[in-house]
C-alpha cells in the first residue's frame, strides 16, 4: 500500500474499484431505462404507482436514508472517539422509530405526492403561500444534502489519489452528476427505487461481511475486541468511555444533544423519506415496510460500530489519525488489512454507489416539490396537464442537479458532515412543526404552518452562521474572522423549539380553520384513501 497527501490504497484497489464501479452504473442505469415511467402519467413517475412489496420498499427506504457518512465518518468517528462514536450511531438507528410510531402511517393515509398535498387537505386558507414557504424549506434541504454528497465523492476521490486537481473534482463532480440526473430525470421513482435497492442490499452484505471478518479476527471474542481496541487507541480505558469528543464543556454536551436530536427528530421530515414513506399502495404495507427499514438500518449500524472498533484495534487510532484526521479512511485501512485490494475496491465502490444512490433520491424529491407543489398548484392553480407537469418535473431534476454540481465545486473543502447535520436541522425545526401540528392538532392553521416553515429555516441558518462552523475555529469557513456569537455546531437545541413555537404562536393569533376540515382530515389519516 502506498500513501501519497492523503491516498490510502494502492493502485490495484483503485482500477477494481473504477471497473466495478462502471459495471453497476452501467447496469443500474440501463435498468433505470427499462423500469422508466412508460406514460405520461406523474404518478407513476413520483410514486411507482405505488406497486412495491413491503421487502423492496423497506430496502428503497434504507437506501434513501443510508449516506456514505455511514459507512465512512461514522466507523471513523468510531475508530477515533470510541463510546461517543457508538453513542452517535445509536441516534441514527432510533430516528426509525420515531417514523415508525408517529409519523409513517398518518402521513401516508392523508397524503399524495408530497406534503404539499397533506398541507392543502388539511388546511383552507392560504393554500398557496403555504405550498411556496413548503417548496424553499424542501429545495434547501435537498440542495445542502445533495452538495454533501457531491462533495463527498471528491473527498473519497482523495483516499486514492491523494489532494485532487481542480479539473479531477470537475470531472468527479460532472460524472456523478450527470450519472444522477438520468436516474431521477428519465427513471422517476421507479428507476431512484432500483438504485437503492441495489444499493441497500450492497451496503448491507459490505459491511455484514466485512463485520464478521473482524469478528472472526478476534475468535468471536467481543472482549478481546474491545480490549484490543482500548490498547490501540493510545487512550487506555478512556477510549470506551464516554466523553472523548463531546464530554468536557457543558457546551460539547449541549452540541452533543443538539445533534443527536437533529437526527432522531429530522430524519422524519427529510423529503426523499417522505416521498418515500407516501409510496406504498396501504398502511400494512407501509407498517411492514418500515420494520424492514429500521431493523436493516440498526443492522448497519451495529456494523459500523465493529468496523470502526475493528480499525483501531487492527490498524490502530493513530495510524487512522495520521491518514486522515477526520476518521474517514478508517474503513478502506481495516478493509486492506483484512482483505487486500479485493476487499478495498468493494467497499470503496460501494461507498460510490452510496453517494450515486442517496443524491438521485434527492434529486427527485426537490424535482416532485417544485414540479407539483411550485409549478402545478401554486403557478398552474391546479390546472396543469399531467403531460406537462411531467415535462416541468424533469426539467427540474436537471436544474436541480447542475445546481448541486456548481455548488458542490464552489464548496470544495467543506466539511460534508456540517452541510448534511444542517439538513437534518433545518427538516426538524421548519418541517417536523408543521407536519406533527398538521396531523394532530385541530386548532393549526395556515398562519403557523407558514411561521412554522419560515420561523424554522430562518432560524436554523442564522444560527449557523452566527457559529463556529462559520467562524472563529481553525476548521470554519473563514477561520480569520469571529462572529460566532452561537456557541454550538449544530443549531438543533434551540431551532426545533423554535419552529414548534412559531407554529403554535401563528395558530393561537389568527382565525381557526373551519372546524369541518378537521374532522374529515382526522378521519383520512386514521383510514387512508385508497
Amino acid at each position: 500500500m502506498v500513501t501519497i497527501g492523503a491516498a490510502v490504497v494502492d493502485r490495484l484497489s483503485l482500477q477494481l474499484t473504477l471497473l466495478l464501479f462502471l459495471s453497476v452504473v452501467v447496469v443500474t442505469l440501463f435498468t433505470a431505462l427499462l423500469t422508466a415511467p412508460q406514460r405520461d402519467e406523474i404518478g407513476e413517475f413520483y410514486l411507482g404507482n405505488r406497486t412495491m412489496s413491503p421487502l423492496r420498499n423497506g430496502l428503497a427506504m434504507c437506501g434513501d436514508y443510508l449516506s456514505a457518512a455511514t459507512l465512512l465518518g461514522s466507523t471513523g468517528l468510531v475508530a477515533l472517539t470510541g463510546y461517543d462514536g457508538l453513542l452517535y450511531l445509536c441516534g441514527t438507528a432510533v430516528a426509525w422509530m420515531t417514523v415508525l410510531l408517529l409519523i409513517a402511517e398518518p402521513l401516508r393515509n392523508s397524503g399524495k405526492f408530497t406534503l404539499g398535498d397533506t398541507l392543502a387537505l388539511r388546511l383552507s386558507r392560504m393554500q398557496r403561500p403555504v405550498r411556496i414557504a413548503l417548496a424553499l424549506c424542501t429545495l434547501t434541504i435537498t440542495t445542502l444534502y445533495l452538495v454533501a454528497q457531491l462533495v463527498g465523492s471528491v473527498a473519497l476521490l482523495t483516499q486514492f489519489t491523494g489532494e485532487p486537481s481542480a479539473n479531477t473534482r470537475l470531472l468527479c463532480v460532472v460524472v456523478i452528476g450527470t450519472i444522477v440526473i438520468v436516474y431521477a430525470a428519465i427513471g422517476g421513482m421507479p428507476g431512484a427505487t432500483f438504485i437503492q435497492i441495489v444499493k441497500a442490499v450492497m451496503l448491507i452484505s459490505g459491511v455484514t461481511v466485512t463485520a464478521v471478518m473482524v469478528l472472526n479476527r478476534f475468535d468471536w471474542n467481543v472482549g478481546a475486541l474491545l480490549g484490543t481496541a482500548a490498547d490501540n487507541s493510545g487512550l487506555g480505558s478512556r477510549f470506551l468511555e464516554p466523553g472523548l469528543r463531546y464530554g468536557g464543556s457543558t457546551t460539547n454536551k449541549l452540541d452533543f444533544f443538539s445533534l443527536q436530536l437533529a437526527i432522531v427528530l429530522g430524519l422524519a421530515a427529510l423529503p426523499h423519506v417522505m416521498m418515500r414513506l407516501l409510496a406504498p399502495k396501504s398502511g400494512t404495507v407501509l407498517r411492514t415496510s418500515v420494520v424492514w427499514a429500521t431493523g436493516l438500518v440498526s443492522l448497519v449500524c451495529l456494523a459500523a460500530g465493529i468496523l470502526g472498533l475493528g480499525a483501531t484495534a487492527i490498524v490502530g487510532r493513530d495510524t487512522i489519525a495520521e491518514t486522515d484526521r477526520k476518521g474517514d479512511a478508517a474503513v478502506l485501512l481495516l478493509a486492506h488489512d483484512l482483505g487486500g485490494a479485493v476487499l478495498t475496491a468493494l467497499l470503496s465502490c460501494l461507498a460510490f454507489v452510496t453517494l450515486l444512490a442517496v443524491a438521485a433520491g434527492l434529486t427527485l424529491a426537490a424535482a416532485t416539490s417544485l414540479a407539483h407543489d411550485l409549478y402545478g398548484a401554486v403557478i398552474r392553480k391546479g390546472r396543469a396537464k399531467e403531460t406537462e407537469e411531467l415535462a416541468v418535473a424533469r426539467l427540474a431534476a436537471v436544474v436541480i442537479g447542475v445546481l448541486g454540481m456548481l455548488l458542490a465545486l464552489v464548496s470544495w473543502g467543506t466539511n460534508t458532515a456540517t452541510l448534511a447535520f444542517l439538513a437534518f436541522a433545518i427538516a426538524a425545526s421548519a418541517i417536523l412543526p408543521t407536519l406533527v401540528y398538521t396531523l394532530f392538532w385541530r386548532r393549526f392553521t395556515a398562519q403557523g404552518a407558514l411561521l412554522s416553515l419560515c420561523g424554522g429555516l430562518a432560524t436554523s441558518v442564522l444560527l449557523v452562521v452566527f457559529s463556529p462552523v462559520v467562524s472563529s475555529t481553525p476548521t470554519s469557513f473563514y477561520p480569520s474572522v469571529d462572529f460566532a456569537w452561537f456557541p454550538l455546531q449544530n443549531p438543533g437545541i434551540v431551532s426545533i423549539p423554535a419552529g414548534f413555537l412559531l407554529g403554535w404562536l401563528g395558530s393561537v393569533l389568527s382565525r381557526p380553520e373551519v372546524p369541518q376540515n378537521y374532522e374529515d382530515f382526522e378521519v383520512r389519516t386514521l383510514v387512508g384513501a385508497e
